[in-house]
Order: structure tokens, then sequence, then C-alpha cells
């Protein structure tokens, strides 16, 4: 592709987003600063739901003025996925979902809910601390995958949000 065509196809393409409303999430319009720093989470319990909390807020900033509260419950699950014939495991997986709700910090209405899931990996064949350390880097690499799905479907729904 030419550079005049990629010139020409960004200027259409900035035309069509233009022409259908978009509005950047966290521009002078956008819903994302609904958002920022108004967003309490229920306390962590658990070193997942710490893991969640810390993601949720480098993303949506400290907490200011609360006007939202996030309710959520972090469901984990390890598989064996890799067996050697001694029956040794060699490699686990681990999926994770997240139920979360936004509710109005005043009248504590239901605003927005979903559900995300995803999974990730750890190997499990050096010494049993390296194991330990991958297992907890496995956790800490999921709680951020699902923190940050959470946060683009909020943003993504933010504009419906009372000011």
């Amino acid at each position: 592709m030419s550079s005049s065509d990629r010139r020409t196809f960004l200027l259409l393409a900035a035309a069509a987003l233009a022409g259908c409303g978009f509005t950047p999430a966290y521009g002078p319009q956008g819903g994302g600063t609904k958002l920022l720093g108004r967003v309490q989470t229920d306390s962590p319990a658990t070193r997942d739901d710490f893991a969640l909390i810390r993601r949720l807020s480098e993303r949506l900033g400290p907490l200011e003025t609360a006007q939202y509260r996030l309710a959520y419950t972090v469901r984990t699950e390890a598989l064996g996925q890799a067996i050697t014939p001694s029956n040794a495991t060699t490699r686990y997986s681990l999926s994770g979902t997240v139920d979360y709700t936004l509710h109005d910090i005043g009248t504590d209405a239901v605003l927005l809910t979903g559900k995300v899931a995803s999974f990730t990996s750890w190997s499990a064949t050096g010494t049993v601390v390296a194991t330990d350390a991958a297992e907890e880097d496995a956790h800490r690499r999921l709680m951020s995958m699902l923190a940050d799905q959470i946060v683009t479907r909020l943003l993504a729904q933010a504009g419906s949000l009372p000011q």
C-alpha cells in the first residue's frame, strides 16, 4: 500500500468514525471520565482479590470521590495439562471468571453487571520454589487480564451512567 493510499484510508476511517458518533473514552465528552477516581471496590479477601483490585485501581485511578461501588466475585480453577508417563504434572492451566456489578453509591441501585473470563498457565518443571513462584505469577497475570476486561466493558457502557 502506497503512502497516498494509506493517507486516503486514514482520512476515510477518521470520517467514518466521526460520522458514527465515536467519542474517545477519556475525551471531553467520553464516558470514561465518569469512572476515573470514582469507583470504590468491595474489600478484597484473597490474594487474587488484591491483585484484581490493584489492577482496577491502576486503570481507573485511585479513589477520589466514591460515586460507584464495584462488587465482584472471583473464581479460579487450576487443572493439570501436561502429565508425564510417571504421572508427574509439568504444566498447569489456570482459568478464572469474575462476576461484577456496578452500583450507585448513594442508592445502591444496580447500574451495570457483567462477567469476564480468561486463562493462563504455568510450568511446574523447576524446583518447588520456582513452581510456586510461577503459580503466583500466573494468578497475578490472570487477575490483570480479568481487570482489564472489566474496565473495557465499564468504559464501553460508561456513557449510560448517571453523572
